[in-house]
């Protein structure tokens, strides 16, 4: 699975995901906020590096739509008819990924923006002593990522790869 994030002007971003399985997806724009590190990108990154299976893009590349909607319009009104009566069902499994992913997000962002200068000090929480080597290896993925994204024009794109 190729994910596509495009960016657009301040922080904002456009966010793309061509798949092998399941239906096509149609963009939709991310919820941006950081000029260095898109939240999708974090998540993307977090989840390949930690090896989380039904995060956010695990459940995407496994067929689900996710935050998405289906590109065809045809196939964006069954998957609304079916959300519709069947509601979302998501597994404990991928509950748990899910919360996983968040939470190495929120721990390992400061400490990248810390050792990047981005924060004067870690949360009270942290310690940068104790960073857990998951952590520090996500923020290593981080690294190889921001000044790519950050020196990206307004309409310039960076592809991942799941």
């Amino acid at each position: 699975m190729r994910v596509v994030f495009t960016k657009g002007p301040g922080t904002s971003y456009e966010i793309a995901v061509h798949r092998e399985t399941g239906v096509a997806l149609a963009p939709r724009n991310g919820p941006g906020g950081h000029p260095y590190l898109p939240h999708d990108l974090l998540h993307l990154l977090v989840e390949v590096e930690a090896n989380i299976p039904l995060g956010v893009f695990g459940q995407l590349a496994a067929g689900d739509n996710g935050l998405f909607w289906p590109a065809d319009p045809t196939e964006r009104t069954k998957a609304a008819r079916r959300r519709k009566t069947k509601g979302t069902k998501v597994s404990d499994q991928a509950k748990a990924d899910m919360a996983r992913s968040e939470e190495l997000v929120g721990m390992s962002l400061p400490v990248w923006e810390y050792r990047r200068g981005h924060a004067r000090e870690l949360p009270p929480s942290m310690s940068a002593d104790a960073i857990p080597p998951l952590v520090g290896r996500i923020v290593e993925r981080f690294d190889d990522y921001a000044d790519r994204w950050h020196a990206q024009r307004v309409g310039e794109s960076l592809t991942v790869t799941w």
